[in-house]
C-alpha cells in the first residue's frame, strides 16, 4: 500500500519536472534563434554601410579626379563633395 502511494505522488511529480525542463530547454532553443536572427540583420546593416562608405569614397574620387582635370573649380567641387556627405 505504501509503494501505491509513494508511486502515485512521485511520478506525476517527475512528469512536472520534466515538464518544466523540456520547456526551459525549448525557450532557450527559441532565445538562441532570435539572438542569431538579429545578429544576421546587424550584419547585413553592417555590411551595407560598408558598401555606402565605399561607394561615397568612390563618389569623393572622381570629383577630385575631375578637379585635378579642370573640369570643375574649387568651389563646385566643395558643392559637389557638401552634397554628396550630406545625403
Amino acid at each position: 500500500m505504501e509503494k501505491i502511494i509513494f508511486f502515485s505522488l512521485v511520478i506525476p511529480i517527475l512528469g512536472f519536472v520534466l515538464y518544466l525542463g523540456a520547456k526551459a530547454i525549448g525557450k532557450g532553443f527559441k532565445a538562441k534563434n532570435e539572438n542569431k536572427a538579429n545578429e544576421d540583420i546587424e550584419n547585413s546593416q553592417t555590411d551595407e554601410s560598408f558598401y555606402n562608405e565605399d561607394k561615397l569614397s568612390d563618389e569623393i574620387q572622381k570629383l577630385n579626379q575631375l578637379l585635378k582635370d579642370g573640369v570643375l573649380t574649387q568651389e563646385e567641387f566643395e558643392k559637389a563633395k557638401k552634397k554628396l556627405l550630406d545625403g
